[in-house]
């Protein structure tokens, strides 16, 4: 294993990581036999850089690579947008802890609600948590979804202290019901504090949308742009990710140039050195090129605690596809889940060692404990020894019963080293979609979700409709959906009656039965 380990091993020192993929149970052969496959796959990277349209669905480019390596633009336009936005950001952020822009009622801004969905919120989300300390400038909080339970208890945490709060809302096209849901909950709860909200107010949003025309004509204190060619999942590095990261007081230099240090390390056509081909590799090894196995995330640290939820977005909705570039039906995808050790030890490290055998495990280790030095709580032990123990007894317990992992080292962690890795799986996804030929950068199956939900919305209204021109006539919902002409969509009424005879906002009352699926509606 030694002589394994030290042949498949590769330092990267211009990012501080390492990458150890010796615990992959691949054939001496594998890297031979996948090099022919590599010359497309770094072609067809080779031109995203370049500006061809990747995403022939919406007719744009992609170009996320672009927003830490700015010159790269295949355009001067595109290059000063960049470089206009980003010191717009540190204007915007150096006003906002000077006091120079501040509340309405005076006194400065402590936080931050953002608003958004998706990866409007995922990857703003682990910055936070990644990377955030007791004394930042601003606390962010978050609105990721239309729960208004969640929102009452993300209000009530704020408390008094919205008078001292900045909202960021966060929409490419400004539409996103969710993010609109948000913004309006969240707009009456300044009502109800008597605070201006416009005052209270930023937006990151594509220029011209409803959201941008909103800000503009409200006065909001500031507007950002979202372009067309960042996708959500991979605008993390774009305003999305680094205007919250700035005003709660993080280093987005370093993220950047994190970023922008392992692009160019993995932009490097040489799968023996280019650690995002080689981790494509591995997931390509381990899957069959087909999805066969789960991508389990271990991260040997609290602050990426969130790292496991970022990168689902990323990888599921990048590689979860049902047609290839040919149009064939492929169902492709990896799953992706995780915890953080050594806490997976005490939940589902068992199935991993001894269950079904579905998975590959990353493990991601942070060789720096923490600041200065360490209790001894053991003679010549420190807690952090320990969880490092953890981990090289869990790779070795997997080890032993030819369960397969890699290992992901990087010496701290801080702004540098998050840019760093949230580029190299940036790359390693877009490299694995090249490999097994599917479009990593367009979402159909999002889009028909969406669309369905809006259906179902629409089909509550007619039902509310419906009932108020029945004064108080109680009906099952099979009547109720002849009525409104959703006769095909009988459990979809029965599921919305259900719902709004739960809450007060309609005034629709139940008549419980006995089957329950003949209960009976009409209003209170």
């Amino acid at each position: 294993m030694w002589e394994r380990y030290k042949k498949h091993l590769t330092w990267y020192p211009e990012i501080g990581m390492m990458l150890d993929i010796s615990g992959m149970n691949f054939p001496d052969d594998f890297f031979d036999g996948m090099e022919p496959s590599l010359v497309k796959v770094f072609r067809d990277m080779a031109e995203l850089e370049a500006g061809t349209v990747a995403n022939p669905d919406e007719g744009r480019m992609v170009g996320h690579y672009w927003l830490r390596t700015p010159y790269l633009a295949p355009s001067r336009e595109i290059q000063e947008q960049i470089e206009t936005t980003i010191a717009g950001i540190k204007d915007f952020a150096a006003a906002v802890h000077s006091g120079a822009t501040a509340p309405a009622k005076g006194g400065r801004f402590s936080r931050l609600l953002l608003i958004g969905i998706g990866g409007s919120a995922l990857g703003p989300q682990f910055l936070a948590d990644a990377l955030g300390n007791a004394g930042d400038p601003v606390k962010p909080y978050f609105f990721d979804n239309t729960d208004p339970d969640g929102m009452d208890r993300v209000l009530a945490e704020i408390g008094e202290g919205l008078k001292e709060t900045l909202t960021l809302v966060i929409s490419k096209s400004g539409g996103t019901r969710e993010t609109r849901n948000c913004m309006l909950e969240a707009a009456e709860a300044y009502r109800r504090a008597g605070i201006d909200f416009p005052r209270h107010a930023a937006a990151v949003t594509g220029a011209g949308s409803e959201l941008d025309r909103m800000a503009r004509e409200q006065g909001w204190l500031a507007r950002f742009p979202m372009w067309d060619w960042v996708g959500g999942r991979t605008s993390v590095t774009s305003a999305v990710g680094l205007l919250p990261a700035a005003l709660q007081g993080i280093d987005i230099d370093a993220l950047l140039e994190g970023a922008r240090l392992c692009d160019s390390l993995t932009r490097m056509p040489n799968s023996r050195t280019n650690p995002a081909i080689r981790l494509a590799l591995m997931w390509h090894h381990a899957t069959g090129g087909t999805g066969a196995k789960d991508m389990v995330i271990l991260p040997y640290k609290d602050r990426l605690l969130l790292f496991s939820r970022y990168l689902q977005q990323l990888v599921m909705e990048s590689l979860g596809k049902e047609k290839d570039l040919s149009g064939a039906v492929v169902h492709q995808g990896i799953a992706v889940y995780g915890n953080k050790g050594s806490t997976d030890q005490h939940a589902f490290v068992q199935q991993l060692r001894e269950g079904v055998d579905n998975f590959f495990v990353t493990f991601i280790e942070v060789l720096k404990d923490r600041e200065g030095k360490s209790l001894h709580v053991d003679p010549e032990v420190t807690s952090g020894d320990y969880l490092s123990g953890f981990l090289q007894g869990t790779r070795r317990a997997l080890a032993e019963n030819a369960r397969e992992s890699l290992t992901i080292t990087v010496e701290r962690l801080d702004a540098r080293t998050v840019g760093a890795l949230i580029a190299l799986y940036e790359r390693a996804v877009g490299y694995y979609a090249s490999l097994v030929g599917i479009n990593a950068y367009h979402q159909p199956g999002v889009e028909a979700g969406k669309k369905a939900a809006g259906a179902v919305v629409k089909l509550q209204g007619e039902i509310v409709t419906f009932l108020r021109s029945q004064g108080g006539k109680s009906m099952t919902a099979e009547e109720i959906a002849a009525a409104v002409g959703a006769s095909d969509a009988e459990e979809t009424v029965f599921r919305i009656l259900l719902h709004a005879a739960a809450n007060e906002d309609h005034g629709i009352r139940m008549e419980k039965k006995n089957p329950f699926t003949t209960s009976r509606f009409g209003l209170q």
